[in-house]
C-alpha cells in the first residue's frame, strides 16, 4: 500500500508575505491591503484558498495544526475525507471569537480558537475507526497542547500534535514529543504509525529525534532546520519528508502579485506499507 502524507500548520487561515515590511499595523487594524513588487498582504477570510490547495494536493492523510475549528465540516467535504478534530486552546466563547475573526482575522490571530485536525481519504486508507486524544500540557498557562491519535480501517495509525514553542520551552516540547511517542506506540499496538505535526524542535538543536528513533523506532525527521516533521514506525520511506517550495503555497492575485498562505510550508512524504 502506498501512503502519501502531508503536515501543515495553517496559521489560523492567514497569509504571511516574505517581506516583513508588508506586515503592518495599518493592515492589521484598518484591513488595508499592503503591496510590494511581488507580494500582497491581506486581512480577510482566505479559507477558500487554503481549501483549494488542500483539496488539490496528492495525499491520503493530512495533519493540520493551528486549524480554525469551524473549517472542519467544509474542508472534509471539499477533500472527500473523514476528519478527527482535537480542540487545543482559546476555545471558550467560540461564537464571539469566530465573529471577531471574520471581521478582522489578523487582529484576532490565534485568539480565534485553535485545534489540530487529521483528514483521511478513505479511497486508500478506509474510514476512521478510532479517535483518541491526550492533553500533553493542560493549559491555560503555558498554552494547552493536545495530541490526537487516529486509527484507520487499513490499520494505519496517525498521531498529530503541535508542541510547545520557543527556545525557552524546548525542554517542554521535547518532553511532549517523548510522551506522545510513548503513548502512540502503546496505542498503536504494533500497527504502522505516522507521528507528525508542528513539533517545534529543529533537529540541529536537539537530540530528541535520535532518542525517538533509538527508543521507539520513529524515523526520520525533515531537514535539520525544520519544525514540521512526519516520523514513521513500521513504514518504508519512498520519498522522505520535504517542505514544499514557497511558490507552491502561493496564490496569484491581480497585477501578477502573489499571496503566500501561512507562515509554514507544507511538508510532504511518501511511504509504503
Amino acid at each position: 500500500m502506498q501512503i502519501r502524507a502531508i503536515t501543515w500548520n495553517v496559521f489560523h487561515g492567514r497569509d504571511f508575505p516574505p517581506d516583513p515590511a508588508l506586515r503592518t499595523w495599518r493592515s492589521r487594524i484598518l484591513r488595508i491591503t499592503e503591496r510590494n513588487r511581488t507580494h500582497v498582504q491581506v486581512n480577510r477570510d482566505l479559507s477558500d484558498h487554503f481549501f483549494d490547495l488542500l483539496a488539490g494536493a496528492d495525499w491520503d492523510v493530512a495533519l493540520l495544526q493551528e486549524f480554525p475549528p469551524h473549517w472542519a465540516a467544509r474542508l472534509e467535504e471539499r477533500c472527500g475525507a473523514n476528519g478527527h478534530l482535537a480542540l487545543t486552546s482559546r476555545n471558550s466563547f467560540l461564537f464571539l471569537r469566530r465573529l471577531a475573526a471574520r471581521l478582522n482575522p489578523d487582529l484576532i490571530g490565534s485568539n480565534e480558537g485553535g485545534s489540530n485536525m487529521v483528514l483521511v481519504r478513505p479511497s486508500n486508507l478506509g474510514t476512521i475507526t478510532e479517535r483518541r486524544e491526550l492533553a500533553l500540557c493542560p493549559g491555560p498557562t503555558p498554552e494547552r497542547r493536545v495530541m490526537s491519535f487516529t486509527r484507520t480501517e487499513s490499520g494505519l495509525c496517525v498521531t498529530n500534535l503541535h508542541a510547545s514553542t520557543g527556545p525557552r520551552d524546548r525542554a517542554r516540547a521535547e518532553g511532549e514529543l517523548r510522551r506522545a511517542a510513548e503513548r502512540s506506540i502503546d496505542w498503536a499496538g504494533g500497527a504502522p504509525l505516522i507521528l507528525g505535526g508542528d513539533l517545534n524542535v529543529r533537529p540541529r538543536d536537539s537530540e530528541i529525534y535520535a532518542e525517538l528513533q533509538n527508543h521507539f523506532g520513529l524515523a526520520a525527521p525533515t531537514k535539520d532546520d525544520c519544525l514540521d516533521h512526519l516520523l514513521v514506525h513500521g513504514l518504508t520511506t519512498v520519498e522522505p519528508p520535504m517542505p514544499r517550495p514557497s511558490e507552491r503555497r502561493e496564490v496569484k492575485m491581480q497585477d501578477r502579485l502573489r499571496l503566500r498562505l501561512s507562515d509554514h510550508a507544507p511538508v510532504e512524504a511518501h511511504f509504503r506499507l
